[in-house]
């Protein structure tokens, strides 16, 4: 037997992944981020082959990663986290720079942001490990803390997206208590409620299309409060 919800007692963060230039380039957010080596410095960043910035990483051999803080904006990662860069410019309004390889860094909400250029690739099926050697790091905001996948998961009541190499479907998690149905719908991602007390149409009758109005998140990635 596998109780999922162990799974929860493992420790992530919560960051942007950005790869490409300035001609193009996308940015996803990612929690299996890691520290593989000291001397010299070298990060692990796992990402989904069917992610659009797989493919800037591919071309590129550079990342970037952007270090969120408790307080990100649900827009941030609404865009980011739950919006493809296929048919969407993520980067369009957003606070960007670039660094010593060309690579964009995402500065909305950041507080921290390290550039690596990538020395080795593992292939463990739906996902590749990057290792990136580190070529820049800075400190933007000492003030605050770091945005973590429990605080996250917890506080703002968010899910790992379903590309996420931590992705759980809802139907595998072990239901603790029974519950007095609301009629209440949560987005996963940025918090929203649907109420089907105060909307025109029950949230069971939105087409299959419908998505978050808030953040753009589809009406799968909500659930029942």
């Amino acid at each position: 037997m596998i109780d999922f919800n162990a799974l929860f007692k493992i420790s992530y963060g919560l960051y942007i992944i950005c790869s490409g230039d300035e001609k193009s380039g996308n940015g996803f957010i990612a929690n299996a981020v890691f520290q593989v080596t000291a001397e010299p410095a070298r990060f692990a960043v796992c990402v989904n082959k069917n992610n659009y910035t797989f493919e800037f990483i591919e071309k590129s051999d550079c990342y970037s990663v952007s270090v969120l803080h408790q307080n990100t904006a649900s827009e941030i990662i609404g865009r980011f986290g739950y919006k493809s860069g296929r048919n969407f410019n993520k980067f369009e309004e957003i606070n960007i720079k670039y660094g010593q390889t060309g690579v964009p860094i995402v500065l909305n909400d950041c507080i921290a942001y390290f550039e690596f250029k990538v020395v080795q690739k593992f292939d463990v099926g739906t996902h590749c490990i990057f290792i990136g050697e580190l070529v820049q790091a800075e400190i933007l905001d000492d003030t605050k803390e770091p945005l973590t996948y429990q605080y996250y998961r917890l506080e703002k009541k968010g899910l790992a997206p379903k590309n996420a190499p931590t992705y759980i479907n809802k139907s595998k998690l072990v239901q603790k208590t029974e519950v007095k149905k609301s009629g209440k719908y949560q987005c996963t991602a940025c918090g929203h409620i649907y109420d089907n007390a105060t909307e025109s149409m029950k949230f069971e009758d939105l087409p299959n299309d419908w998505k978050c109005p808030e953040c753009g998140a589809d009406k799968e990635d909500f659930i029942e409060i």
